[in-house]
């Protein structure tokens, strides 16, 4: 496996060592570094955005183990020995994951800003509930907010990629 070792010079830096998108990453961060700032600006990764900083709006989701988590409000150092999932370690083998494609083939994007989220959240919906109701998608979904559309076609997006999903099961 793949590592990336960063330092910061600062000797209250703390070590983290996770797995982020099936890699290794051995760094050091600050003890206030938020989860999203590292993995934006350390190692590269945007997909993650910043909008809210207040755990409301999703844009920020992450995989931590599976489950999802805003980004702009967890400590970078609380993901040791866990493992991270960003929308860039999504695909696999060069090939878009059915979530990814659902929503290009389903328009449930128009700008893209949160669309990393809500890729993210539904596919932990669709982990844990392979055929959710369309009620309990609405109800999973609820901190994952979009400002350009409506949610008919996110929901319809997901929705098509769940029975894709559970087709090629």
């Amino acid at each position: 496996m793949a590592k990336a070792m960063t330092k910061h010079s600062d000797a209250q830096s703390i070590p983290v060592s996770f797995t982020l998108n099936g890699r290794l990453q051995e760094i050091e961060v600050e003890p206030h570094e938020l989860l999203l700032d590292v993995v934006r600006e350390q190692l590269g990764l945007t997909g993650a955005k910043r909008s809210c900083d207040v755990q409301v709006c999703g844009a920020c989701t992450l995989l931590v183990d599976g489950r999802p988590v805003s980004a702009c409000t967890t400590l970078a150092f609380e993901v040791r020995g866990r493992s991270v999932l960003t929308i860039e370690g999504l695909a696999q083998d060069g090939k878009l994951h059915p979530l990814q494609e659902a929503f290009i083939e389903h328009g449930g994007f128009q700008c893209g800003f949160c669309t990393p989220g809500m890729i993210l959240a539904s596919k932990a919906l669709l982990d844990e509930n392979p055929d959710p109701s369309e009620a309990e998608l609405k109800h999973f979904m609820h901190g994952n907010i979009c400002r350009c559309t409506g949610y008919k076609k996110i929901i319809e997006s997901i929705m098509a990629a769940a029975k894709k999903m559970r087709a090629s099961a």
